[in-house]
């Protein structure tokens, strides 16, 4: 068994055309997708076209939410510029997803944790700011119940792999098309990949065991920073072109 984890693709069409074609390159046709998809001040509506196209397992993240439920008068500037570029069939799609999903009786899915999409899961915050891994057994509380051997994660854009004390993985993949982004809550944050490139991750049965390999694909950066900063995101234009916010 063999399997291909994204998420947090965040209307980044071309990190998102590089990943597929990489995972098509090795030979996996078996993709999950977990949340996250189309907000962003880049391409919504491709990124759905492709998505849809390609049909997908996929889950809904809290900004796909956000995008269904928010006045758009209300929403932050992300949601908003995707939702501007919405059709109607992205709206319904969007509609249709679910908030966690078992695939294949072994891989339970969810955008951040089991109960809720905004909660960090696999990471910590200090005072300060800090992003650090969270404890096992802060991790461990989120996963009970959740009785199948692969739970994945998505939201924190972190690529990270927890083996609890039962032997069950938690694993977050990182993010194909948001390598970094600043926060307020619950304090005042940052996280950066520290390079510009589009992950996923790839989940691998060996023998009892699993493997999981994280990949990082190049693709044409520059050109979606260029168009963020077109935009007036100079955040987002800084950390797309290198992984860093500036």
């Amino acid at each position: 068994m063999r399997l291909a984890v994204i998420a947090d693709i965040h209307g980044n069409d071309l990190a998102l055309e590089a990943v597929l074609a990489d995972i098509d390159a090795q030979g996996i046709t078996d993709i999950v997708n977990l949340g996250d998809h189309l907000s962003g001040p880049l391409n919504a509506a491709r990124t759905g076209d492709i998505l849809m196209e390609r049909a997908i397992p996929s889950i809904r993240g809290n900004h796909d939410r956000y995008l269904l439920t928010v006045d758009p008068r209300d929403m932050g500037l992300s949601d908003r510029a995707a939702f501007d570029e919405l059709k109607p069939e992205h709206r319904e799609w969007l509609a249709t997803l679910p908030v966690a999903h078992v695939h294949r009786q072994t891989f339970f899915l969810c955008h951040a944790t089991p109960t809720d999409d905004e909660t960090y899961w696999l990471e910590a915050l200090t005072a300060d700011g800090t992003v650090h891994r969270a404890a096992r057994s802060a991790i461990e509380a989120e996963a009970v119940g959740i009785d199948y051997p692969i739970i994945l994660c998505g939201h924190t854009h972190i690529p990270r792999v927890v083996r609890l004390s039962d032997g069950r993985l938690v694993v977050n993949p990182g993010s194909v098309g948001c390598p970094g982004y600043t926060d307020s809550r619950p304090v005042a944050h940052k996280v950066e990949a520290g390079s510009p490139h589009a992950r996923y991750a790839i989940v691998e049965q060996s023998g009892t065991e699993w493997d999981v390999t994280f990949r990082s694909v190049t693709y044409d950066w520059t050109a979606m920073s260029q168009l963020a900063g077109r935009r007036n995101r100079l955040e987002w234009a800084s950390v797309l072109a290198t992984g860093f916010i500036a």
